[in-house]
């Protein structure tokens, strides 16, 4: 298996203060010509994905998502009205 390469999300910036509120999950900041830039040179869709992780030095850091579902062949879901348990 290949290792995937990292994109970092340009103009994008995640932080979390150790004495936050539990309710704040991490703070996001746009350095907007760069974020747009970012997005507009990587959606799909009109879509981009992004992840926001922890490196192992401990700091948040934002990356691209660009993992891409692979499409399934074979059995349709066809919905019935029986609920299979």
């Amino acid at each position: 298996m290949q290792k995937k390469e990292t994109i970092f999300a340009d103009g994008f910036i995640a932080k979390r203060k150790d004495d936050a509120k539990d309710f704040l999950v991490v703070k996001l900041s746009l350095k907007a010509d760069e974020a747009t830039a970012f997005i507009s040179k990587h959606e799909k869709n009109g879509w981009v994905n992004l992840e926001v992780k922890r490196s192992k030095s401990g700091s948040l850091y934002v990356e691209l998502d660009t993992f891409v579902p692979q499409k399934q062949e074979g059995k349709k879901f066809e919905p019935t009205d029986e609920l299979e348990f």
